[in-house]
């Protein structure tokens, strides 16, 4: 946001920089970077919610055989891909302290329908029965 009207130039400005840290990098390094790039002392530069720097959750077989022995019964010829969440997850504090953390949900959705946290976010009734039925057989098989 800048000035108050289009054809006026600004007397301030302010920007809103939305960092998506990965869990190695460190977010001491992500802000001196960002400063660099400013090139400014000018700039006011404000943390609003401090990343916690935390590890990835290794890669484990027995639970990707799992879900891949699962997504296989269920979606036949559906690839298993690993992938990390862009989005913000409690699971950094339960990593932090030792205790892997992994995200499978087993509910498909349409990428052309992407309503995530939209006025009208949902799923279809269908696929929330199926990722309620692979969720089931995935804590069943990982319980025993």
């Amino acid at each position: 946001m800048a000035g108050h009207a289009e054809n006026a130039l600004p007397q301030s400005a302010k920007a809103t920089v939305n960092c998506r840290i990965l869990p190695h990098d460190d977010p001491a390094e992500v802000d001196a970077t960002l400063r660099k790039v400013l090139g400014s002392s000018r700039i006011k530069i404000e943390t609003s919610n401090p990343p916690l720097k935390s590890p990835p959750s290794p890669l484990r077989a027995d639970v990707l055989e799992v879900v891949d022995s699962i997504t296989q019964q269920m979606w036949p010829g559906i690839p298993v891909v690993p992938t990390m969440s862009t989005g913000a997850t409690d699971s950094r504090f339960m990593r932090n302290v030792g205790i892997p953390m992994y995200g499978v949900s087993g509910i498909f959705s349409e990428p052309s329908d992407a309503r995530a946290h939209g006025l009208d976010e949902r799923v279809a009734i269908p696929r929330l029965y199926d990722g309620r039925e692979f969720m089931y057989r995935m804590v069943k098989q990982l319980s025993q």
